[in-house]
């Protein structure tokens, strides 16, 4: 397995699936999401244990990523039936109830191969998680190993990163920034008033 790292700065492989969308089945390709930011993450299995804790918050805080310009796409490679299954399960018997978000079908692995994240042994993906802007370009990736589920906190901070620093192409977001905080310029002159702040 290749790390997908190497992806960053690059174009988001393109792709075309069946999704499972308000417990319907459509056909999506990830170009068709351009001129909007997108929060493309992948997760192992239906019907497993981490899984529905993530979906399930990202799901809740949709609103959150919609008022960003950004939508969310969650991939595995179950097939859509099974996809389908777990919406209409209720979450109080780890199912998911309707997810606010497309579930696509990665029978094939072909997408989660194209992004470097699947577990050729395992025949699974790892929880990678890309941020893809406008344009189509992968801005930011993480893999997690199957047992720690990703923070939804988190992800919201380094997108509305990304998106201030391409609003702002002069300056850059220091360690834990957040919206409202302190951001500094690239240039060793420019800099010293923040740095200095920081003694």
């Amino acid at each position: 397995m290749t790390s997908s790292a190497r992806l960053v700065g690059c174009r988001a492989p393109d792709f075309r699936a069946t999704a499972v969308v308000d417990q319907e089945f459509q056909e999506i390709c990830l170009s068709q999401f351009r001129g909007r930011w997108v929060v493309l993450f992948f997760y192992p299995l239906d019907f497993t244990f981490v899984c529905p804790t993530e979906i399930t918050a990202f799901s809740d805080r949709q609103s959150e990523f919609a008022r960003l310009g950004t939508d969310i796409l969650a991939v595995s490679v179950d097939s859509p039936y099974s996809h389908l299954a777990w919406v209409q399960t209720d979450r109080r018997s780890g199912g998911l109830g309707d997810v606010a978000y497309p579930l696509v079908s990665d029978l094939n692995k072909e997408i989660a191969r194209a992004f470097h994240v699947l577990d050729e042994e395992a025949g699974t993906a790892l929880r990678g998680l890309f941020l893809i802007d406008p344009d189509g370009l992968i801005r930011h990736s993480t893999i997690n190993d199957l047992p720690v589920g990703r923070s939804v906190d988190e992800t919201l901070r380094v997108l509305q990163a990304f998106q201030h620093v391409q609003a702002h192409p002069d300056q850059v977001c220091p360690v834990g920034w957040t919206p409202g905080g302190r951001t500094l310029q690239p240039d060793p002159l420019a800099s010293r008033d923040f740095f200095a702040a920081l003694q």
